[in-house]
């Protein structure tokens, strides 16, 4: 394996490392998210470049996009959880309340 996919699954894991330990903020499981969906779309590049699979040249676009709405979201939740809470902290989120 080369260094560069040793990096990329260095980063994959640090930052799913990273989701799982550090959940008190929301803002910081979003950043923990984005890192997990940086480190997919760059190794699903590097797979389709040096495959040559002419088939999977689209799927590193529509991860993309994926990540993209993805992040859209959870910056919209972020603003609504702040305004209506006046926080971020996770622990404090009660989805069982009306």
């Amino acid at each position: 394996m080369s260094l560069t996919y040793t990096n990329v699954m260095l980063a994959f894991t640090m930052s799913f490392v990273g989701l799982l330990m550090y959940r008190s903020h929301l803002m910081s499981s979003l950043l923990c998210l984005e890192g997990l969906m940086l480190s997919l779309f760059v190794l699903m590049t590097m797979t389709t470049l040096t495959t040559h699979m002419t088939l999977a040249n689209m799927m590193p676009i529509i991860m993309l996009v994926f990540a993209a709405c993805e992040a859209a979201l959870g910056l919209s939740l972020l603003v609504a959880v702040s305004n209506t809470y006046g926080t971020d902290y996770v622990q404090n989120l009660n989805l069982l309340q009306c």
